[in-house]
């Protein structure tokens, strides 16, 4: 099956380049399955399945599929490869826990303050536009731990429990000194097994009904920014779903005149409190950008500065038909709740379809200019003209059909992405082993360390870009995603080697690696007791990951396993 090449009979050059070659396509697989997730978030009526399902499932395909051929052919070269599994789970767990949780510390810290009841401890300051001031010591400063990622802990924590159903029989056998270890763990394995199944299933139920109450929302959010920032989708795309979901609106209906309208929510038209919510969420940024003197409101000049800055310039008479639609409590100024209603009214209106503006009432091309503007606020300073910001295939549909667009590229880069990490997960486990053999070290700290390079860059990139928006929610999403990714590996991936030691009869002889991981875990359960991580805290974490290999170096060492 291809790839075919052998990398016993290639040279070290040769090997290197099947390793970089190798991890660089299940890096980009990897990537593919977590971007395809993450599009179809952008659709409410599957957030149930994707947030619950797709999203943990998917995630932990690429470490599944080396860990599961690592244990394929026959028995002897299966329990010697086995070792390459092991460490990709061990490598993966461990990895996820410290380097990207340091990662997401550094990058989402912020001013640590003293609680306002005198009790001397800090809480993370997400307030006003200066988050983390110059000279602050890493005492000082760092992120909040929320109670969702307390509880994210926990689970974790709980998920650990196969372990100790596989390990206290497997030390049990090596130390009576069984000739026949792998029978012994027979029964055991399948505990296990039926537990990682139980667990990942109730797991899944977690997620799914989480997500079922739009508790997947703030990454949800944080999808539809990125959506338009690279353009991506239009204003009305990203919306398009959420719209319609919420407010029961349809697609804009043709008039006999060629122009469309949309269909009223009632009598109010403004949107319902979740819309509301997604909508001030989205469109906040670029709103605080152009709220000069810091009132929390758009005067003209101010609303002039912001469509001019975006080549919408406006007349006189012009602003004042904005003003006098959209100032509802005519106080002069627009505030954050009046600014998302005008671009709401645009995501609901005539303008959604192509149609063109000269065809438009002049109030509906002025509501253009808004959502124009308000899109490119988001955009970073790349130097783009406003008419690249979205590629031309999917940014001149409908909203409609770019929700049907949007479905199509999320399934196209989901299957891709899987097929990629089946296919190439094998011939990477033989490169690992080769690795292995010519450095003269167990094939464990190979795929310990060069597996998840390859498996979990794709989370580590998307934990810190969570982090970096220095919020709660998104320090939240960032933690979670990654209690999440463990959980995962304690479930999913070691149901694999469950299967694997029951039904191909191998043997479970890894005790040190199983008190490596399980300590990690613990470790991170237990920081997580606390109200704040600083950024000692974060160095700290970070040193735990080749700290654990030298425990399990020293643990083989004292004859653990």
């Amino acid at each position: 099956m291809f790839p075919s090449i052998e990398p016993s009979v290639v040279g070290n050059t040769g090997l290197l380049w099947l390793f970089l070659s190798y991890g660089y396509i299940l890096y980009r697989a990897s990537g593919l399955i977590s971007e395809g997730s993450e599009l179809l978030l952008l659709v409410p009526s599957l957030a149930g399945l994707v947030g619950g399902v797709v999203l943990p499932l998917l995630g932990a395909v690429p470490d599944g599929a080396i860990m599961l051929f690592s244990g394929l052919g026959d028995i002897e070269s299966a329990q010697e490869t086995l070792s390459v599994g092991v460490g990709a789970l061990a490598g993966s767990t461990i990895m996820l826990l410290t380097i990207p949780w340091s990662m997401s510390i550094l990058a989402g810290k912020v001013n640590l303050i003293p609680r306002n009841d005198g009790s001397g401890k800090l809480v993370a300051n997400y307030k006003g536009e200066k988050k983390l001031s110059p000279g602050r010591s890493i005492y000082n400063s760092g992120v909040a731990i929320t109670s969702e990622v307390k509880h994210g802990a926990f689970v974790m924590l709980l998920t650990t429990i196969p372990y100790f159903l596989i390990q206290f029989p497997a030390s049990y056998l090596e130390r009576e000194n069984s000739d026949n270890i792998a029978k012994g763990e027979k029964l055991w394995a399948l505990l296990a097994l039926v537990v990682c199944i139980t667990g990942f299933l109730g797991y899944l139920f977690i997620h799914f009904k989480a997500s079922r109450e739009d508790e997947q929302k703030f990454r949800r959010m944080e999808v539809m920014k990125n959506m338009l920032q690279t353009g991506k989708l239009s204003l009305g795309g990203v919306f398009y779903n959420l719209v319609k979901t919420y407010d029961g609106k349809s697609a804009p209906i043709e008039t006999k005149n060629g122009q469309y309208q949309s269909i009223d929510n009632g009598s109010s038209g403004e949107p319902s409190p979740q819309v509301m919510e997604y909508l001030k969420s989205v469109l906040s940024v670029s709103f605080q950008k152009y709220d000069l003197d810091g009132n929390a409101t758009l005067g003209k000049n101010e609303v002039r500065i912001f469509l001019k800055d975006f080549h919408e310039d406006m007349s006189e008479e012009e602003l004042d038909v904005l003003f006098t639609k959209y100032d509802k409590d005519h106080s002069g100024s627009i505030s954050l709740d009046e600014f998302v209603l005008a671009c709401y009214s645009i995501v609901t209106a005539a303008h959604m379809v192509e149609t063109p503006e000269a065809n438009m009432a002049p109030e509906e091309s002025l509501e253009r200019g808004v959502a124009t503007a308000a899109l490119g606020a988001l955009e970073s300073s790349n130097g783009k003209e406003e008419e690249e910001e979205m590629p031309d295939d999917i940014a001149k549909l409908s909203p409609e059909k770019q929700e049907a667009a949007v479905k199509k590229k999320a399934f196209t880069m989901l299957t891709f992405g899987t097929f990629l990490v089946l296919l190439f997960s094998d011939p990477m486990v033989d490169v690992m082993q080769e690795i292995a053999v010519r450095v003269k070290i167990s094939p464990f700290y190979v795929s310990f360390i060069l597996a998840p390079l390859a498996s979990n860059a794709s989370e580590v990139i998307a934990s810190a870009y969570y982090a970096s928006k220095k919020t709660t929610k998104t320090i939240t999403v960032s933690f979670s995603a990654l209690e999440g990714a463990a959980a995962m590996n304690n479930t999913f991936c070691l149901s694999i080697f469950m299967g694997l030691i029951f039904f191909r009869g191998l043997a479970w002889q890894y005790t040190a690696e199983t008190i490596s991981i399980v300590l990690v875990q613990i470790f991170i359960y237990v920081m997580t007791l606390k109200d704040v991580f600083t950024v000692f805290d974060g160095l700290m974490i970070i040193t735990v990951f080749p700290l654990s290999i030298v425990l399990i170096a020293s643990l083989e060492a004292l004859g653990f396993d």
